[in-house]
């Protein structure tokens, strides 16, 4: 059992870091994967449920990482032009927002910061912005993984004519919600069980069949339910 709460562990911080990873648009999909993940239920998880626990601060440390020992995030806007990359990046902070994840009304907010160069009609076009965004949490379960979706809800851009911001505006919204999604937050893989029990001679299985979440004291709880087999 030490094992298995080791390697749980092990499979938590890989996908907790996966989670913001997504900065960089590695996961790509049109339609939101999976099915959104409910409530727990009143009368409490059933049998063969494991809890795990990701505070608000760990998600905001990973963030730190990234833009400290990374790349700025960015993503293409459209094709470049000469002199102009036409590209939207990732800030960690500015335009009076700062970049990360809060807790709140049992609602994930993720701000963000950014800026970016837009080849328009009137040339290269440097602007500067932030969003308000919400994640939404679903679970896919054939990969028993839990999947986050951002919504960018409100594009604010700073010092743009108001003409070429109601064309810019949306194309930046759109871009923020096909690119970032979906982030992979905990690889179903990562949590399966696979432990050998020598006196028996055989290996307990155990694949993530449900999983439900809830927000509290400024932490994410999921509640991951397994289906358990012997195998020989």
């Amino acid at each position: 059992m030490k094992g298995f709460i080791i390697g749980l562990l092990v499979g938590l911080l890989a996908g907790g870091a996966v989670a913001f990873v997504f900065l960089n648009g590695g996961m790509r999909a049109t339609r939101a994967p999976g099915v959104p993940i409910k409530p727990p239920d009143a009368g409490g998880p059933p049998a063969g449920t494991a809890q795990i626990v990701l505070r608000q601060e760990f998600f905001n440390d990973v963030l730190t990482a990234v833009f400290r020992d990374m790349n700025a995030p960015s993503f293409p806007l459209g094709q470049p032009a000469a002199g102009c990359d036409n590209r939207i990046t990732i800030l960690k902070e500015g335009s009076g927002a700062q970049t990360g994840v809060s807790f709140a009304d049992n609602k994930i907010a993720a701000p963000l910061a950014f800026s970016g160069s837009y080849a328009s009609m009137f040339g290269c076009l440097q602007f500067t912005g932030r969003a308000q965004a919400s994640l939404d949490l679903r679970f896919d379960p054939d990969r028993g993984a839990v999947i986050g979706h951002v919504t960018a809800e409100n594009v604010d851009l700073d010092g743009v004519n108001p003409f070429v911001s109601a064309l810019l505006t949306p194309l930046v919204q759109s871009t923020l919600n096909e690119r970032v999604n979906p982030i992979l937050i905990v690889d179903g893989r990562q949590i399966a069980v696979n432990m050998p029990i020598e006196a028996t001679g055989t290996s307990l299985q155990g694949k993530v069949t449900d999983v439900r979440a809830e927000i509290k004291d400024n932490a994410l709880d999921l509640y991951a339910t397994y289906h358990f087999t012997g195998s020989r």
